[in-house]
């Protein structure tokens, strides 16, 4: 399987190799021998759409080595289980925005979402379940992060592939058939009314994404939209 990550968070090929054969842990080099010590894997979406240039916390450990802006996301890293501090600061400054706290257990992996408003944001997190698609196939996870968003549809190729999503709401990863190009639709549900498509998507053979739905339900900017993941290949 191949997950995903955050490169910069990876210091060698070997903790590379390590992770990808048996899990989920991180390698520490001591007198040139690598300890592992469990660990959690972490991604982190900035769905916040009207949020500043940010610097992101894992108290006590910066995550981001440059300006994290809304739409952008962090691939996978190594996270210390337990119970953690997650602190947003602006951008080159010391002044905290807001700050909640999150549990991590060890050998499993998360997507972390920030939605809302930058000033009160809402900490969105899921477990990632990432398993193997059936031969053929690949599966796809769908999550609403517009804030103040009705309940909405995923469409693909015009059928409904997942419906009645609310805001914070997630699906479970669903088959689709893979090698295929998609064109995607998100829509209210119970309604033709397109409110954030993605066109002409190639879905590939044992991949695993997240599709997911963004911006702002109460003015014209950030635009509703939405964008797309891949979790993992097999």
């Amino acid at each position: 399987m191949k997950i995903f990550k955050n490169r910069k968070s990876v210091t060698t090929l070997a903790c590379v190799l390590f992770l990808s054969a048996v899990g989920l842990t991180s390698c520490i080099k001591d007198n040139n021998h690598y300890v592992t010590t469990p660990s959690a894997l972490l991604m982190v979406i900035q769905a916040s759409p009207d949020a500043p240039a940010e610097n992101l916390f894992l108290k006590p450990n910066q995550v981001n080595q440059s300006a994290f802006n809304y739409g952008n996301f962090l691939g996978y890293f190594n996270a210390t289980p337990g119970n953690r501090v997650v602190q947003l600061f602006n951008y080159g400054s010391s002044t905290l925005i807001a700050a909640d706290s999150i549990n991590l257990v060890v050998n499993t992996t998360y997507s972390l979402f920030l939605a809302n408003t930058y000033t009160k944001p809402d900490f969105v997190l899921l477990t990632d379940t990432l398993i193997q698609p059936a031969t053929g196939k690949a599966t796809i996870r769908f999550v609403n992060v517009s804030a103040g968003s009705a309940n909405v549809d995923l469409l693909a190729d015009s059928a409904k592939l997942i419906t009645n999503e609310p805001y914070k709401g997630a699906s479970v990863f669903t088959p689709v058939s893979g090698d295929l190009k998609y064109n995607f639709q998100v829509r209210a549900t119970g309604s033709t009314t397109v409110l954030a498509s993605l066109e002409n998507v190639e879905i590939k053979n044992g991949g695993v994404y997240t599709i997911w739905y963004h911006g702002s339900t109460t003015g014209t900017s950030p635009k509703l939209s939405a964008d797309i993941i891949a979790n993992a290949y097999y």
